[in-house]
């Protein structure tokens, strides 16, 4: 009789603690800066493997004074960046957070960030679940350069 006090109370939160475990951030990493920049982004690929959409709706960081969410749209023939207030994550689905898309904005930034380094990042969800980062930093070439022959 014991026994069936202590299991059905463990049996009950059981569901909680696997929607803590239904998203999942890959390949998450920050632009390294030049040395006198002040703003940065990380990317990466957050993957829900839950029923119901999850809802990005902060993000925070040590490296940098303020960190928004942002996207990137056309507005004619010009891309222009915006704070947006939330990013989506669907159901048993993917968003990928990538240069020129949406994206975690590093405004701010209180030291160049170095290729090699990492930094702490906190997500914050909708539903209060909150997820700690170590991201590593990377040069990102911007384009590449082709000779002619």
């Amino acid at each position: 009789m014991k026994l069936n006090k202590l299991v059905l109370p463990i049996l009950a939160l059981a569901p909680l603690s696997f929607a803590q475990a239904a998203i999942d951030v890959l390949d998450a990493y920050a632009r390294a800066t030049p040395p006198n920049a002040t703003t940065s982004a990380v990317f990466a690929t957050i993957e829900n493997s839950s029923d119901q959409d999850r809802i990005l709706v902060q993000a925070a960081s040590q490296a940098a004074s303020v960190v928004e969410l942002h996207d990137v749209i056309m507005d004619g023939d010009m891309m222009q960046m915006r704070q947006v207030e939330n990013i989506v994550i669907p159901a048993n689905g993917q968003t990928i957070l990538k240069p020129g898309s949406l994206h975690i904005m590093l405004l701010d930034v209180q030291k160049p960030l170095a290729e090699g380094q990492n930094i702490n990042v906190e997500l914050t969800f909708a539903n209060g679940e909150v997820q700690s980062l170590s991201v590593p930093v990377k040069k990102v070439m911007a384009g590449m350069k082709h000779k002619g022959h």
